[in-house]
């Protein structure tokens, strides 16, 4: 079994991919291809991707049971002891620590004032 996932790419890439595989939704791509067909078609997909994105996820003698490819995404496979996970960016910005506001909270107002 093989999946192929586009993700914002040429119309005429898609046309060109529904001669070996059966588009079940709009950019999501499955069959049944032989392996050298698979390889075939995914270096047309990453020749002809623009500014695409795209993935193939196919069956593969392994641990998991299959393995999968990827063509400019942010998420990148990673090997771990033998399993293939996905790694992704941190793109959290760094915490920036601002300095207290001089004076007392509201909170510790209302306690120490009774009104609350």
């Amino acid at each position: 079994m093989t999946v192929i996932v586009l993700t914002t790419c040429p119309p005429g890439l898609r046309g060109f991919l529904t001669r070996w595989l059966l588009e079940i939704s709009a950019g999501v791509f499955i069959g049944n291809p032989s392996a050298r067909v698979r390889d075939v078609l995914w270096n047309e997909v990453q020749q002809y991707a623009g500014q695409g994105r795209a993935l193939l996820a196919h069956t593969t003698n392994n641990e998991q049971g299959f393995t999968f490819r990827t063509h400019d995404h942010a998420w990148h496979p990673t090997d771990h002891e033998g399993l293939t996970l996905i790694r992704r960016p941190n793109k959290q910005p760094p915490q920036a620590t601002a300095a207290p506001k001089p004076g007392w909270s509201n909170a510790a107002k209302r306690r120490r004032f009774g009104r609350g």
